[in-house]
C-alpha cells in the first residue's frame, strides 16, 4: 500500500461519522493507511451489522426465530410452495432437520403441509396467509430502513453506487491469484499490507 500524504479530517462536526473518527485514529499509528479503503470498508462493515440488527429487531417483532424466518424466506422464494427435499437443498440441511423445522412452523400456523398433486407419496409445504404475513412483515421491517438509508442518494448514485460494489465483489469471489481458493476466504489482517 501506498503512504498517503493526506492531511487528518476532523473527526467530529457537520457531515462527519463514526468511520471519520476511526480514521483518524488510526492515521498517526498506521501512516501508510489509505483512509478511503479504510472507510469505505469500516463503513460496509459497520452498516452491514446495523442492517443484521434492523433483521434481528424484526424477527423478534414477528416473534420469528432466525432458521423459522429463513424456512418461510426459502419457501416463499419458491412461489409459497415445495417439497421438503426442495427446501433441504435450499437451506442446505439434512431432510430430517427440516422436517423438524416445518413441524414447528407447521404447530404455528404459519405453514400447511398437504400431499403433492403429482406424487401422494410425497408432501408439499405450502405458506399459510398467516405465514405469508408473518415473512413479509418481517422482511418489510428491513426493506424499509434499507430505502431510508439508501434514500439519500439519488437514483443514479444508486446504480452507480451498485454497479461499483459489483466490481468489487466479482474480484472478491475469485480465487486469489497467488494463493488459490481457500486464501481467497482466509480472513486478512487489519490494515494495509506490509511493504
Amino acid at each position: 500500500m501506498e503512504p498517503t500524504n493526506r492531511e487528518e479530517a476532523p473527526a467530529s462536526g457537520p457531515g462527519r461519522d463514526w468511520t471519520d473518527a476511526h480514521v483518524a485514529r488510526w492515521l498517526p499509528v498506521l501512516p501508510g493507511l489509505d483512509p478511503d479503503i479504510e472507510g469505505a470498508v469500516t463503513r460496509m462493515a459497520k452498516l452491514s451489522v446495523h442492517l443484521r440488527r434492523v433483521r434481528e429487531q424484526s424477527l423478534i417483532d414477528f416473534g420469528l426465530e432466525r432458521h423459522e424466518f429463513d424456512t418461510l424466506h426459502k419457501l416463499a422464494g419458491r412461489g409459497g410452495s415445495a417439497a421438503p427435499s426442495e427446501l433441504a437443498a435450499d437451506l442446505d440441511l439434512a431432510p430430517a432437520s427440516v422436517t423438524g423445522r416445518l413441524d414447528i412452523l407447521e404447530r404455528r400456523g404459519l405453514i400447511r403441509r398437504t400431499p403433492s398433486t403429482t406424487d401422494r407419496r410425497r408432501v408439499v409445504a405450502e405458506l399459510t396467509a398467516e405465514g405469508r404475513a408473518t415473512w413479509r412483515g418481517a422482511m418489510d421491517v428491513v426493506g424499509h430502513e434499507e430505502y431510508r438509508l439508501l434514500g439519500v442518494l439519488s437514483e443514479e448514485e444508486r446504480a452507480g453506487l451498485n454497479a461499483m460494489l459489483r466490481r468489487i465483489m466479482l474480484l472478491a469471489e475469485q480465487p486469489h491469484p497467488e494463493k488459490g481458493e481457500a486464501a481467497a476466504r482466509e480472513p486478512k489482517a487489519p490494515g494495509p499490507p506490509p511493504p
